[in-house]
């Protein structure tokens, strides 16, 4: 026989139980079972290794998305991390967001000479009341987290650029230039902006169906010394919510923050619509606002639901974005508003 607290608590293991059962049971009616990583560009590809190596080993999300886009950072292309394409007057300034499936997020803003700023941006969620550090209160709470300040020196490639931009001074970025290759084996194609900017944006969901998402990037190349897209801000740039789905942001971020983008899509997944649809809608109401201007842009979403589906949509073709999961490792072209 048992007392009345007793049948309580049974019940309630009971219940977590058939929770997790019928969680379980959702993620493989996808074929989405067990973890999976997105992350957007070709650059998700490597991030999502390094995503991988957390959660095949069965790490927590809030882990894969840090460890993933880190990779990104330091591996010194034209559009994340400091051999980045530098501002107008020279510098180079990082902004990084991360956020995980309790609500916990961080982010830096204007952020120089510190490698990794996504891990800054975790120690502002970790260690600190406030989400937000910018420009020099950014840099001196990751120096007294114990991290280095690097050089303030351009790389090989972000010097070429700048020196390229500065003999007319002209902002003409081209749409997708994500895809023309950048680092040190890229072309030199470095004329007006063309090579401007990125977002490694990364969002994963571990063995617990916990979900959490990350980006970091240098913002657009030559921008306007102290401008901040949409990659810092939580609900533009990304966003997670456990009991709906995640959302990040790649493109141009002024367009992003104008409709809340990621939370825009979250909400739009709130009210039943699968990853893509909700993408879809979010770039339907920028290309709406932008007109005729949308075609000199671009703007692009990922998102991964509860159920560990996955979906996108751009404003413009050649968006593509790197999947993994335990049954596949691959880029996917996403469909866009604007047909080839």
């Amino acid at each position: 026989m048992i007392n009345r607290k007793r049948f309580l608590q049974l019940g309630l293991l009971t219940g977590a139980s058939s929770l997790l059962v019928k969680s379980a049971k959702s993620r493989q009616a996808t074929g989405q079972a067990g973890p999976i990583v997105i992350a957007t560009w070709d650059a998700g590809l490597a991030a999502n290794k390094g995503a991988w190596e957390v959660l095949s080993q069965g790490g927590t999300a809030l882990d894969a998305v840090e460890n993933g886009v880190k990779i990104t950072e330091a591996s010194q292309n034209c559009c994340v991390g400091l051999g980045a394409n530098p501002d107008r007057d020279g510098y180079v300034t990082l902004d990084a967001s991360i956020m995980d499936h309790r609500f916990n997020c961080g982010a830096v803003g204007f952020l120089e000479r510190i490698k990794h700023p996504i891990a800054v941006a975790r120690r502002v969620m970790e260690k600190t009341p406030h989400v937000m550090l910018v420009g020099s209160g950014a840099q001196q709470f990751a120096v007294a987290e114990g991290f280095p300040l690097e050089p303030e020196t351009l790389s090989e490639d972000a010097r070429k650029a700048y020196q390229q931009w500065l003999k007319d001074s002209r902002y003409a970025p081209a749409i997708n230039r994500e895809n023309k290759g950048h680092g040190p084996a890229a072309p030199a194609r470095f004329d007006n902006g063309e090579w401007n900017h990125d977002t490694i944006g990364m969002l994963a969901m571990d063995v617990k169906g916990n979900l959490s998402g990350s980006c970091t990037t240098s913002g657009m190349g030559f921008k306007m010394r102290g401008r901040l897209g949409d990659s810092p801000i939580i609900g533009a740039g990304l966003f997670v919510d456990n009991e709906v789905g995640a959302c990040v942001a790649t493109g141009q971020g002024e367009d992003i923050i104008r409709v809340a983008g990621s939370h825009s899509v979250v909400e739009m997944m709130r009210q039943g619509l699968t990853p893509e649809i909700a993408c879809k809608k979010v770039i339907e109401r920028i290309a709406a606002i932008k007109k005729e201007a949308a075609k000199q842009i671009q703007v692009a979403f990922i998102a991964l639901d509860r159920n560990g589906v996955a979906g996108a949509y751009a404003l413009h073709p050649g968006f593509n974005y790197a999947i993994k999961t335990n049954a596949q490792e691959k880029l996917i072209n996403s469909n866009s508003h604007f047909s080839s």
